[in-house]
């Protein structure tokens, strides 16, 4: 598990992990930094911003041709794209600057930043919650494309292939698809969305109306997929390779530059 809904919000697990050290990094500070309310408040506070500003910067200037190509992707923070080292940077210069006048603080302040991160780079390679992939390999699954006809997706090992899961009620999904659109216009990637749940109707009637072609759109009304995939909800993507193992898999909104990334890598 890498994700998990909360109704019709998903949650990266990565992202909890986050939130607990974060809670766990000021409990720590309350307890033995010495600092006053106003002091530390400011100094907790500040580092939270200063920390997502660096690890997205960072991300961003690791990634530069991604975001080149869509300028704006840079302020859409909800996906995925930030640095945890330079995150860690950032951080440390704001506490250097903000505890400058209290040494023995600044230290210990710096030394808890550090400690906390570390717990996190643990909890994030461990995953105790769960994580990576449900499936070793392309499923042995058979669905209809929008003409009727029949796609076993065990033909296309041999092929690079992304699997997207989606639904036209989903916003995140119907945000990814001119992305995927345009990978699938790739000669070294096959693209296969495979919408859940609903009626060929709905799905024609949004990929005519969005202007999107893809070599496999198909339709899963029983929702086999996310079962065997083991999604908590959508979007789902996952990326098989030319033996058909599974590589990479992220649930939720995907970014220009962690496709980039996975095809780059793999």
């Amino acid at each position: 598990m890498d994700a998990f809904a909360l109704g019709p919000v998903l949650i990266s697990i990565s992202r909890l992990y986050a939130l607990g050290c974060a809670l766990l990094l000021l409990v720590a500070a309350w307890s033995l930094l010495g600092l006053s309310g106003p002091a530390r408040a400011r100094w907790f506070n500040g580092l939270l911003l200063v920390w997502l500003a660096g690890a997205r910067l960072g991300h961003v200037g690791m990634h530069l041709d991604a975001y080149a190509a869509a300028p704006l992707d840079v302020l859409k923070l909800w996906q995925p794209g930030y640095h945890g080292v330079w995150g860690l940077l950032a951080a440390l210069a704001w506490t250097a600057w903000t505890l400058r006048d209290h040494l023995l603080r600044m230290i210990g302040a710096m030394a808890l930043t550090i400690g906390v991160s570390a717990l996190w780079l643990v909890l994030v390679t461990l995953a105790p919650l769960g994580g990576g992939t449900a499936m070793g390999e392309l499923p042995a699954v058979t669905l209809e494309n929008l003409d009727g006809e029949p796609v076993d997706l065990q033909t296309l090992r041999g092929e690079r292939v992304v699997v997207n899961l989606w639904a036209t009620w989903c916003p995140p999904c119907l945000r990814e698809m001119p992305l995927l659109a345009e990978a699938d216009n790739r000669e070294d990637v096959t693209v296969v969305v495979i919408n859940q749940g609903e009626e060929l109707l709905q799905v024609v009637r949004y990929l005519d109306e969005q202007g999107l072609s893809f070599r496999y759109p198909l339709l899963d009304p029983q929702q086999e997929m996310m079962r065997t995939v083991e999604s908590p909800g959508l979007p789902t993507t996952l990326l098989f390779d030319t033996r058909g193992r599974a590589v990479e898999r992220h649930v939720g909104e995907l970014s220009r530059a962690q496709l980039t990334s996975w095809l780059e890598r793999h």
